[in-house]
């Protein structure tokens, strides 16, 4: 009898629980129990599962009762060309509000998906970005929040409560910062809802998506919190931070990195690649992703930015159920007079101009370090990047990853609202037999 089949016995005489086994043996024998109990039980097959390229033990932080691994297949687009916007149009150095991004070049950008013809069509479109020049791209604003709610008497004491976390940010800052050797404190935003008191506290985390960071760094202050003023605590996470739900306060707000990505196509551009008109893909983009949302009472107003983004977490080892704040993005597309010429002559009315096309992903949580960034397949895959582990500057490897992804997501917005308003969105799928 193997190790795993004692196991197994054991489990099944009741002296073990699942979640125990790690405790009596490695975590691979562990896994492999799990597997031939689950085979047992359910007549399930679970070879592919049980065929990992990694040590169980390195999964440890990350999952819990582990029989093996999801396969989703990952595919690579690119190159993603992002200038750096750091000169002038007179080639002079330019100023701090001009200056570049994080990231800089060409990068491949891997992705993990199973939703054919994706990667084909983020691939057209960035092929169109970069016969345009590359695309521009910048984190706006960051910081992950956390946002505890407190109990109080009333208004009385819930104002008592503000004024005091408005006076003393250096003792919450301070408090805050001991649980952390990276993470800072950039401010707490209070909010009052009847005897309800939210404090949304937001954090520099550097090159970490930074979740479990502000919640541990949080929780200290609200030690702090509650001795020092009449609230009472009821729970770490109140809902406005707001993790893995839509919510308007992050779309407004922001949450992780706000990050936007542009660029501008020339009209002849968009006619021989695209086979549609710069006017055609921003009426498209109007009715369909601003009109067309918003009377949904959607909060994401673009294509498919989730697509991307999902797609970009499962291969770099992001949380995915994050993907809800990544798809909070705003696609804007525009007819521009194109350079020299008036709108008798290629500009915006005549339909042939320009077009300048972005994304805005208002709360894009990632990171470069930690999680699942330290799983081999996504840790090969941010090496595909350039940007595995922290940065230098700290927080320049999630900058630059968060840059390249909206490129991405620009890429994969373009490309689909070319093929509805040329009307080859069916034949492409058709074409590419999925």
């Amino acid at each position: 009898m193997t190790d795993a089949d004692a196991l197994v016995d054991r489990v099944r005489d009741g002296e073990l629980r699942l979640h125990e086994l790690e405790e009596h043996a490695d975590h691979d024998t562990a896994a492999t129990a799990r597997r031939r109990l689950l085979e047992d039980e359910t007549d399930a097959g679970l070879e592919t599962v049980g065929d990992y390229a990694f040590d169980a033990v390195e999964a440890e932080s990350a999952i819990e009762n582990m029989i093996g691994a999801a396969q989703v297949p990952m595919g690579v687009v690119g190159p993603v060309v992002v200038n750096d916007g750091g000169r002038g149009d007179d080639g002079a150095d330019g100023d701090d509000a001009n200056a570049g991004g994080a990231a800089s070049g060409e990068y491949y950008l891997p992705l993990a998906t199973t939703e054919g013809a994706l990667l084909a069509s983020v691939n057209r479109g960035l092929s169109v970005i970069r016969s345009a020049g590359g695309a521009d791209a910048r984190v706006t604003k960051s910081g992950m929040t956390r946002a505890p709610v407190f109990r109080v008497q009333g208004v009385a004491e819930a104002a008592e409560t503000v004024e005091w976390v408005e006076s003393n940010l250096e003792s919450l800052r301070e408090a805050a910062e001991e649980t952390t050797s990276h993470g800072e404190l950039l401010g707490v935003e209070p909010y009052v809802v009847g005897d309800s008191v939210y404090l949304r506290f937001a954090y520099d985390t550097k090159d970490a998506m930074g979740m479990n960071m502000a919640t541990i760094a949080t929780g200290k202050a609200c030690e702090v919190v509650e001795s020092e003023t009449p609230a009472d605590l009821v729970a770490l996470s109140g809902n406005l931070c707001s993790d893995k739900k839509p919510a308007a306060i992050n779309a407004v707000e922001g949450r992780g990195r706000s990050v936007t990505a542009d660029v501008m196509i020339p009209g002849e551009i968009v006619e021989e690649r695209l086979h549609t008109t710069a006017a055609a893909i921003a009426e498209a983009n109007t009715r369909k992703n601003l009109i067309g949302s918003a009377k949904a009472g959607s909060l994401g107003f673009n294509a498919h930015a989730a697509n991307v983004v999902g797609a970009a977490f499962l291969a770099t080892g992001q949380d995915e159920a994050q993907v809800v704040e990544g798809a909070n993005a705003i696609t804007t597309m525009d007819v521009r007079p194109r350079d020299g010429a008036g709108d008798d002559e290629g500009g915006a009315e005549s339909g042939s101009g320009d077009l300048y096309a972005s994304v805005s992903l208002a709360s894009l949580e990632v990171g470069t370090v930690g999680g699942g960034t330290k799983l081999p397949t996504q840790s090969e895959a941010l090496e595909v990047l350039g940007l595995r582990g922290g940065g230098d500057p700290a927080g320049s490897n999630a900058d630059a990853l968060a840059e390249v992804i909206a490129v991405g997501a620009l890429a994969g917005e373009l490309s689909l609202l070319a093929a509805l308003a040329s009307r080859h969105l069916a034949s492409a799928h058709e074409d590419l037999g999925r």
